[in-house]
């Protein structure tokens, strides 16, 4: 499909933009007055990071702003999603807010306001502050306070400005590769004693919710959290009760209270499970009103489709890396030898996307707000060729296969590509490259590739 092709399909509302987060971009993690967050201690910490590197730097994207701005002015970007960092705007995690943070995101704002891109922004992008987590992070309840705290904060700063609020990106990968599995910050292992923690991030949804309403802030209010389409591996009891059990923690533990409003249901493969914390989750209680509060919108993050097994993985394989616990969870992950991979040995099923919108639809009905595809995208080696450039035909072939998948779905109205510059990628470090720009690690300097280029004639043919 040609960009024009594929330009044809998209509505001219349909909003096609770009999404990144502060720990992975900004770098500048010790200056103008901001702290250490939970990744700054984990990278910290030998053996966490694949190839040692850390978040002091990453592209350094606080000290070339100006650079990566006109870049996206000459992609034609509709919008572009990023995180604030809560540690940089509230050093302590709270008390006064940073005025140099203040005048840092008012220039990042203001700048994509000029370039005529519309400003995104998720306030909790999984960099708590590290003083925040050494008292307990999210597994105490005041820690929701603080996060409202924050919100308010960023509101009352931004909020004349900023078209859409994210209140949390993906509290289910916080909760199962933070707090369940380790294998990100802040690197705890408590299996199914983590979902304690997941009141604490529901109840701070609603509340920031709350808190932004308050200020008021013009823009739309949602949240986004990552669904992935589930299936058995086998036609088996154990193995449909080990998806049913998995489908329930990723897909519905963060949805079904903030979109149904009731007690999550435990799913049948809980039997044997309860004992380790899902119980906790029937009895919401006073906060079940704060949690479901009325969106604007709801974002979903997409990558690929999972496939379960009844029983332990001996290798302990996650998605994100490889870890002990794993080696404990009643189920396991099993390859779909069918499709072609990413470099992060992620499928590539872009159909999986149109089966998972429509199983969203037939859960929530009308209590799903019009959908916004907050994260697409695939990392790939991207070698630089020797003339300098770098052809990232399989990005280009992933992008264009997902973007008309998600256009020809009647709910949704925009997808956001990550990333746009190569970034740090959590516990990855820079050993896989998602951008649509090239960045040399050493130097920093950008350079656009093949899929940039590709998404400009894309705007180009929407006459953006």
């Amino acid at each position: 499909m040609t960009p024009e092709e594929l330009a044809a399909r998209l509505r001219s509302d349909f909003v096609f933009g770009v999404a990144s987060a502060a720990p992975q971009i900004e770098g500048a993690w010790d200056e103008d007055g901001r702290t250490p967050s939970t990744w700054d201690v984990f990278a910290a910490e030998p053996g966490r990071i694949r190839d040692g590197s850390t978040p002091a730097v990453t592209t350094d994207a606080y000290h070339r702003l100006d650079e990566d701005l006109a870049l996206m002015r000459e992609a034609r970007i509709d919008a572009s999603r990023f995180s604030l960092s809560w540690s940089r705007l509230l050093p302590d995690g709270r008390g006064p807010v940073n005025p140099k943070a203040v005048a840092y995101y008012d220039r990042v704002i203001d700048g994509l306001l000029e370039a005529g891109i519309r400003p995104v922004v998720t306030l909790f992008h999984w960099d708590t502050p590290a003083p925040l987590e050494e008292r307990g992070g999210w597994l105490r309840r005041d820690t929701a306070d603080r996060f409202a705290e924050f919100a308010s904060a960023a509101g009352h700063a931004f909020g004349d400005r900023v078209a859409d609020w994210i209140t949390l990106n993906e509290p289910t990968t916080v909760i199962l590769d933070g707090y369940a599995l380790g294998v990100h910050a802040p690197g705890r292992a408590k299996l199914f004693g983590a979902i304690r923690a997941v009141r604490t991030l529901l109840r701070a949804h609603g509340l920031a919710v709350d808190a932004l309403r308050a200020v008021p802030v013009a823009g739309r209010i949602g949240i986004t959290n990552v669904h992935t389409p589930v299936e058995p591996a086998t036609g088996s009891r154990e193995d449909g009760d080990a998806a049913d059990l998995f489908d329930f923690v990723h897909n519905r533990l963060f949805a079904d209270p903030v979109l149904l409003g009731r007690d999550a249901e435990l799913p049948r493969g809980a039997k044997g499970v309860e004992r380790l914390g899902l119980r906790l989750l029937s009895r919401l209680g006073r906060d079940r009103a704060v949690i479901s509060r009325p969106l604007d919108f709801y974002g979903l993050n997409y990558y690929f489709p999972t496939r379960i097994a009844a029983g332990a993985d001996p290798h302990g394989t996650t998605p994100d890396g490889e870890t002990e616990a794993m080696k404990n969870v009643p189920f396991r992950l099993e390859k779909f030898l069918e499709h072609p991979v990413t470099g992060f040995d992620w499928p590539i099923a872009p159909e999986s996307l149109g089966v998972l919108l429509d199983r969203m639809h037939e859960r929530y009905g009308d209590r799903l707000p019009r959908i916004q595809i907050t994260e697409g995208g695939a990392s790939f080696p991207d070698p630089v060729g020797p003339d300098g450039t770098v052809d990232d035909q399989d990005r280009i072939d992933y992008l264009t296969r997902h973007v008309a998948v998600a256009a020809a779905h009647p709910s949704v109205d925009g997808y956001y590509v990550w990333t746009f510059v190569d970034n740090w990628e959590w516990a990855a470090g820079f050993t896989q490259r998602f951008g649509m720009v090239h960045l040399d690690t050493d130097t920093l300097v950008r350079t656009p590739k093949s899929s940039y280029r590709w998404f400009r004639a894309v705007q180009e043919a929407r006459g953006r």
